[in-house]
């Protein structure tokens, strides 16, 4: 049995004291000491892992004045701090092994927006996506274009002065800041903007820490002219960290934003930004250029830039091949088409922007006209986009190329260290010819994509940090960059800020290095703004590359057979990716509606690495006992977990990844949104099955585990069922909102309708001809039972469109054993019922389902669980129809309806909610698929009690609105029987499943039709 896992949490006093001290002087945002909640904050998007003691979120500026005024008290000079936004940083920037103060949680309001004078200003936890959101009804945007745009902070982007795309056409964060609002590290207030001659002497003259900052820059800025023109490169990246380049405002002012804006939380807290904002171009279009070496993409960015295009992105063929792999590619393939040498080796995305039309036009012709007058050996040819949405698309792709590179296979897998250097555009396709041959020297394999229009390409060698040797090879490969960069005029820090990379610091700037320090010590004296980065005062020390603790380092314990068998959470590269802000985004819904990180899949999945880790640490193989649990008979351990449940320790780890996994909707979004394929719901379940051979399980989870068998018996008599779940009864054993079986007799149903059970002896008697025509239906627990007539709906559809449907007798699908933890009852199920699936399967006949959440569980967890090629192939319905749309009949119905797709059949099989798509299409019904997250309910979570507030809230956020629509109840569909559920528990509506719409449609043909005989189809071919 799991053993408990004591924390033995080291007493950390003066930490303590400040957090009661915090919270006595009227802190109103939530300090977190647990060690769940520190771990989770423990990493970034870095190879590095280190601690926070504690972690605050502030809910005001008044929270940030607190901290510092405190901080400043000579009792709390040896604790230092520092800021953190959306955590993705490359370089371990906002980790701290002192307290983290995250800004995002509540700060994050967008204040003001002005459309007249292209203003805005924002809290430091807005999220760029999020304000762009605001922005758009205004024809506005905030110009600065990043990878991680649906999660990375405005703070965040100020801190590192982030850039990316475009940026030779709209510059870096720092060029589109305003005014910055400054919480010092005394707790004053400083309002930061640019400064003339005059602005610049009043404030001179200012008392206390902001006329000494004031001072101290206006001397380096004298003093150091000729010095700071030497030694700031003239690229477009120019150079994050006190930039000391910009720090004059004309002749005699001065801007201290040029200095704060990529100052890594050095400095002091940003409480809030003004910041400028520009109309959105009323058009775009994007050509995509395709080469057979990446050399010679690279090379001919230099003839591509002479014709002025808002940007020029570059990806390798690695990233492009991944691409392939992952949901995003249906949505872009078309603009790569492959040849006789297959797929590209490498692209250039040009994009050209314009008021009109006729300006994109025109440009765009000058282009492809003047690459043809210029030809390249190594072009492969050429397609072009058009449209804001069909761009981006594009861009989405592109922007997925960081994650997707965390995917590749193995345990060797591309990491972020001198992944930004940059070097002039000239020289870039040589710098990377050279970069190429060091990790070549190495034997490492890599990914590269980036801006070759800025000189920047973004460079992951692939290392498994869990190997002996990884921090040297580290420092050695990061000094061959280094070095290969001065070479080439370029830095090794050209986009994602120092971080930890600040080690390097004196030797690039050298004589001017001083003066970096002298920034330093002017705003912050006691060097406790995140120390070690950037600059350190005289007497500090800078982190270094391979001195900082990884998380290799703490994973190297775990067993290799362990690591291999946490689907993909270790390797959770911190991307970030499920922390997207978007509501109509299905990831994450529990984190999204907590604003918690330790409920999200970046979060779950360090915590369960660092349980696997204690578990190690402890002596312990899960595996091994694991089996135990699925093979020995049930109550074995009955006893001894009597016993663990009554005398709980209350500081077991396992308790706190416990509350974490409990929130866990398991919606599966995480499995098909996040890049790396990290899957929560697969690592939980196993989590769930070693704690509960621990600690005894709440009723609910048996109940709702054997639903499924139960059903069929409640179903002889659903009256009694149904007032039964009426009672009290339920909620007293945790359960709420419980559906209605249907009263429908399904037996007398389908002989009315001619139709019956598959059997496969009968089915594998059929002909040829009969075989083309038919189709079995494989019915889930929730469909058959309480939904009978959309059962019966889709039986009806398919006779009305020529087909010969059967039935498969019900048998549990085994998916509510799985959700909680039952596993060795569930790879029993599972094997039964792929058994009798294989035999119809073996007859020829296609097999079909209609719930997403249940049928999906065949291609997904049932691989899992069962022997290699032995799971059976049950398509969804629409799958199935979309096969054969070219026979499906026109229906001539001036009709238009959206789709709200099921959240798991959105994020794992995406090409389901596009047949939904083609079906109606090519029976000449217009539908679109609705922008939606997840409903919140996800199978049984929103039927338990303790779960209720957050399913609500979570459906608030999203499908809420798509219900305040007019017609919603006419226009609206849902395939998911969880969904449909929600939505009548709370808004009292009734939306039909797609098999219903179209059921009436064609019923409604068939009666306006004198001669409905066209609507005889011959068959459907198989896909």
């Amino acid at each position: 049995m799991i053993p408990a896992l004591p924390l033995q949490e080291p007493e950390l006093p003066l930490t303590k004291a400040f957090c009661a001290e915090l919270r006595a002087r009227g802190f109103s945002g939530d300090i977190m000491t647990g060690v769940a909640d520190r771990t989770v904050m423990a990493t970034d998007n870095s190879i590095y892992q280190i601690e926070p003691q504690a972690v605050f979120y502030p809910r005001n500026q008044d929270d940030l004045v607190r901290i510092t005024k405190l901080l400043s008290s000579e009792r709390f000079a040896g604790l230092h701090i520092a800021p953190r936004g959306g955590g993705t940083g490359t370089n371990g920037q906002s980790l701290t092994d002192g307290v983290l103060v995250d800004l995002s949680r509540h700060m994050n309001r967008i204040l003001e927006i002005d459309p007249v004078t292209r203003r805005v200003r924002v809290e430091p936890g807005v999220v760029k996506d999020q304000l762009n959101a605001a922005l758009a009804p205004h024809g506005l945007f905030f110009a600065p274009e990043l990878s991680t745009s649906n999660r990375a902070t405005i703070g965040g982007m100020i801190s590192t002065d982030a850039s990316g795309q475009g940026s030779c056409r709209y510059g870096k964060t720092r060029d589109h800041v305003r005014a910055l609002t400054m919480v010092l590290s005394d707790g004053s207030v400083l309002r930061s903007e640019p400064l003339d001659r005059d602005g610049l002497a009043a404030t001179l003259a200012r008392p206390g820490l902001p006329g000494q900052i004031y001072q101290t820059l206006d001397r380096i800025a004298r003093e150091n002219a000729k010095a700071i023109d030497q030694v700031f490169p003239p690229l477009n990246r120019c150079l994050t960290g006190y930039d000391l380049a910009h720090l004059r405002h004309g002749a005699d002012g001065l801007d201290l934003n040029a200095v704060l804006c990529g100052s890594e939380g050095t400095l002091g807290f940003i409480a809030e930004a003004e910041l400028s904002v520009l109309p959105i171009p009323s058009h775009s279009g994007l050509i995509t250029l395709r080469y057979d070496s990446f050399d010679g993409a690279l090379r001919d960015a230099q003839v591509l830039m002479r014709f002025d295009p808002a940007s020029i992105e570059t990806i390798d063929e690695r990233v492009l091949s991944l691409a392939q792999q992952d949901s995003i590619w249906g949505s872009v393939a078309e603009f790569f088409p492959q040849d006789s040498q297959g797929l590209a080796k490498g692209v250039n995305l040009v994009e050209f922007t314009a008021d009109s039309l006729d300006a994109l036009d025109l440009a765009m012709e000058q282009f492809t006209s003047g690459i043809t007058a210029e030809p390249n050996p190594a072009r492969r040819g050429y397609t072009i986009a058009r449209g804001a949405e069909t761009v981006e698309r594009l861009w989405q792709m592109r922007k997925r190329a960081v994650g997707l590179l965390g995917n590749m296979q193995g345990d060797r897998r591309p990491v972020a260290f001198v992944e930004d250097a940059a070097v002039p555009p000239e020289c870039l396709a040589d710098f990377i010819m050279e970069f190429r041959a060091v990790l070549d020297g190495h034997g490492l394999d890599y990914g590269m994509f980036g801006h070759v229009d800025a000189g920047v390409l973004h460079v992951r060698p692939a290392l498994d940090m869990r190997e002996d040797g990884s921090e040297a090879l580290i420092r050695e490969i990061t000094e061959q960059v280094v070095a290969l960069t001065k070479r080439y005029g370029g830095l090794l820090w050209g986009e994602h800020g120092k971080g930890v990379r600040s080690e390097f610091s004196p030797e690039f700037f050298g004589a001017l290095y001083p003066a970096l320090q002298a920034v330093k010590e002017a705003f912050d004296p006691r060097n406790q703004f995140n120390p070690g980065k950037i600059a350190a005062p005289k007497g500090g020390h800078l982190l270094a590359v391979d001195a900082v603790p990884t998380k290799g380092q703490r994973d190297r314990v775990i067993p290799q057979a362990l690591r291999e068998a946490t689907d993909n959470a270790l390797h959770c590269n911190g991307n970030g990716a499920c922390f997207n802000w978007d509501p109509d985004e299905a990831m994450c819904p529990s984190w999204k509606a907590t604003r918690d990180r330790r409920q999200s899949p970046k979060g779950r999945a360090q915590l369960m690495r660092d349980w696997l880790r204690r578990l190690a640490q402890a002596g312990v193989d899960p595996l091994a006992e694991a089996q135990t649990l699925r093979a020995g008979p049930r109550l074995r351990h009955l006893p001894a977990r009597i016993r663990a449940s009554f005398g709980k320790r209350e500081d077991d780890f396992s308790h706190e990844v416990m509350e974490t996994m409990s929130t866990c909707l398991a919606c599966k979004s995480c499995t098909g949104g996040c890049p790396v394929k990290v899957d929560v719901p697969s690592f939980r379940a196993k989590f769930l099955e070693l704690y509960h051979g621990r600690y005894l399980r709440p009723l609910r989870h048996h109940l709702v585990a054997w639903l499924e068998p139960f059903l069929p018996l409640a179903a002889c008599v659903p009256r009694l069922a149904n007032l039964a779940t009426a009672t009290p009864l339920t909620r007293l054993v945790g359960l709420v909102h419980t559906p209605k079986l249907s009263t429908l007799n399904l037996r007398k149903e389908l002989a009315r309708r001619s139709v019956d059970f598959a059997d496969p002896s009968r089915m594998c008697e059929l002909s040829a001809q009969e075989r083309a025509k038919s189709v079995v239906i494989v019915p889930d627990a929730f469909t058959q039972h309480y939904e009978t007539q959309l059962l019966l709906d889709a039986i009806d559809l398919l006779q009305l469109l020529g087909f010969r449907p059967a039935l498969a007798r019900f048998r549990p699908n085994g998916k509510p054993l799985h959700v909680h933890g039952f596993l060795g009852a569930f790879q029993r199920v599972a094997g039964r019922h792929a058994a009798d699936l294989r035999r119809l399967q073996e007859c020829g006949v296609d097999l079909v389902g209609l719930d997403p959440s249940m049928a999906l569980t065949y291609r997904s967890d049932y691989t899992a669980f069962l022997p290699k090629g032995t799971a059976p192939k049950v398509q969804l319905l629409q799958e199935w129809l979309a096969g054969g749309c070219d026979a499906l009949p026109k229906l001539n119905q001036n009709a238009r309806f959206t789709l709200l797709p099921h959240c798991t059949e959105r994020s794992i099989a995406p090409g389901a909610v596009a047949a939904w798509t083609e079906v109606f299409s090519a029976m000449g019904v217009e539908i679109e698929v609705g922008q939606v997250g997840c409903c919140g309910m996800a199978g049984t979570f929103g039927h338990e009690a303790e779960n209720r507030p957050l399913s609500e809230k979570i459906y608030a956020m999203s499908w809420a609105r798509q219900m305040n629509t007019p017609d919603a109840e006419q226009k609206l569909m849902a395939d998911g029987f969880s969904c449909r559920c929600q939505v009548r528990e709370i808004d009292g509506l009734s939306l039909r499943h797609p098999v219903q719409v179209l059921l009436n449609l064609l019923r409604k043909s068939v009666s306006e039709q004198s001669r409905p005989s066209h609507l005889a189809i011959d068959s459907i071919r198989d896909q």
